[in-house]
């Protein structure tokens, strides 16, 4: 089994490749409707399976369609990281959608509504009462 460190650098190794290959490896059409990054990459101990989770910005169509042509491009994905990086065995690849990014603008969405409420309520806050005294 590879130890902690080495396997966050096969992981960022995996990164960084797959990256590129976003950009100019992969010649599916479906890949580029939504705008694609690879935001982490989740290898085993053992450096047999690697998870690579993509953002993708764009409609849900787009997403759809996007990932369905980075689930058709696993093989090519991992031919080229085989040919890429040099590791006994190359890991097997799977895509996960990554929506930590669309979670997070809906949370500070929510929070400036909030925000702007309390602003227009004029309901004091604590900080308000604390200076009172």
């Amino acid at each position: 089994m590879a130890t902690n460190r080495r396997v966050s650098r096969v992981a960022e190794l995996i990164k960084r490749e797959v990256s590129q290959m976003l950009i100019n490896g992969i010649k599916d059409d479906r890949v580029g409707t939504g705008m694609v990054s690879v935001t982490d990459v989740d290898v085993s101990g053992d450096l047999q399976h690697a998870k690579i989770y993509v953002s993708i910005y764009g409609t849900e169509e787009a997403k759809a369609e996007t990932m369905a042509g980075l689930k058709s491009a696993t093989g090519f994905v991992r031919s080229e990281l085989g040919a890429r990086v040099r590791l006994r065995r190359t890991p097997e690849v799977t895509f996960i959608e990554d929506r930590s990014i669309e979670r997070g603008t809906k949370v500070l969405t929510l929070l400036n509504k909030l925000e702007n409420a309390r602003s227009l309520d004029d309901i004091p806050s604590a900080d308000d009462s604390l200076d009172e005294d």
